[in-house]
């Protein structure tokens, strides 16, 4: 067996580990929120003898325990279950009932399209002006965009949101402030209505990755390799793209990873001020009506993409860098 494929299958079991203990932290923190789904839905008129039918009919007055295994059995069949959401004191589990499937996978591919336009922008914006800084570093080019990110990873998100609706939706209304996405959009409106949601994100996530590319080009520029080829009499520019670059491919894609997967994971915030119709904003939306099974299922989907993103970015870099196959 290759090194590499070895590292693989050991990193999918630790991520597997990682998943099940994730799912038990989720499920027994979901539990615990307070409120009750049955009283929520029943509002004043509710009486002990129909919160108690009703959690009887959800399966609520079972042991968590027992909740538990039900729920990773289901899990593991990727059956995520049927939403309380549509449910009423009168039809549980009729034809009212809407399956969490039904109501992720549409917010899912939302949320996708919204991380893919946000990397599109973001990643090759992040990697030539950390190559910039490198090029010119401590220069008045590399203190301003030093200055500009760190003024933007510092700024709460729903900040930057608010500044970007004042400036590009109000004051100059080129974008619409409202990401009312829908079936049957062309393209170019999805494109135009996630265009703020996608800035906004840009802002956030460009500062992590400019400044780790500065940071590991940087620090390959004393190496001996890059004096020669110095001495060689190559270009500053030429020098870093061609020597330094590739061999400082593998911190890079580490940090892209870890904030594509923000972009899928992270992106609560900003989809709940834009109003756009992704699988943070279901998640609020579920958690505000206790919708315990979707909770759940959004819980577990931010896991797995983390854990998924994290490993993508492991095999990557060790095909980028072939000395971390073979750690001392």
């Amino acid at each position: 067996m290759s090194a590499l494929l070895k590292i693989v299958l050991q990193r999918l079991g630790l991520g597997v580990v990682t998943l099940f203990v994730v799912s038990i932290i989720i499920f027994v923190a979901v539990n615990l929120l307070p409120g009750d789904f049955a009283e929520a839905i029943l509002g004043q008129g509710a009486t002990p003898e129909t919160v108690a039918s009703i959690r009887r009919d959800l399966g609520l007055d079972q042991p968590m325990l027992f909740r538990y295994f039900e729920w990773l059995k289901r899990m593991l069949t990727l059956d995520l279950g049927t939403s309380f959401a549509q449910l009423n004191s009168a039809n549980f589990g009729g034809a009212g009932s809407v399956t969490i499937a039904g109501q992720i996978v549409p917010r899912l591919s939302n949320t996708l399209f919204l991380a893919a336009v946000t990397a599109m922008i973001a990643v090759p914006l992040a990697v030539t002006l950390g190559i910039l800084a490198a090029l010119y570093r401590n220069m008045a080019f590399d203190k301003a965009v030093n200055m500009v990110t760190l003024t933007s990873i510092s700024s709460p998100e729903f900040f930057m949101a608010y500044v970007l609706i004042l400036f590009l939706a109000v004051l100059n209304p080129i974008f619409p402030s409202l990401s009312n996405i829908y079936d049957g959009m062309s393209f170019g409106e999805r494109l135009e209505k996630s265009m703020l949601p996608a800035l906004t994100l840009t802002l956030v996530v460009t500062a992590h990755m400019m400044r780790m590319t500065r940071a590991a080009i940087i620090n390959l520029l004393a190496s001996p390799y890059i004096e020669m080829a110095r001495l060689k009499g190559l270009s500053p520019m030429r020098v870093i793209v061609k020597h330094a670059l590739p061999n400082a491919l593998a911190p890079i894609i580490t940090v892209v990873a870890l904030n594509l997967a923000y972009l899928i994971t992270g992106v609560v915030v900003v989809e709940v001020v834009f109003v756009y119709p992704g699988i943070g904003q279901l998640f609020v939306d579920s958690v505000k009506i206790r919708d315990i099974p979707v909770v759940q299922a959004c819980c577990l989907i931010f896991a797995a993409a983390y854990i998924l993103l994290n490993l993508t970015a492991d095999i990557l870099s060790m095909l980028s860098n072939p000395r971390l196959r073979h750690p001392k």
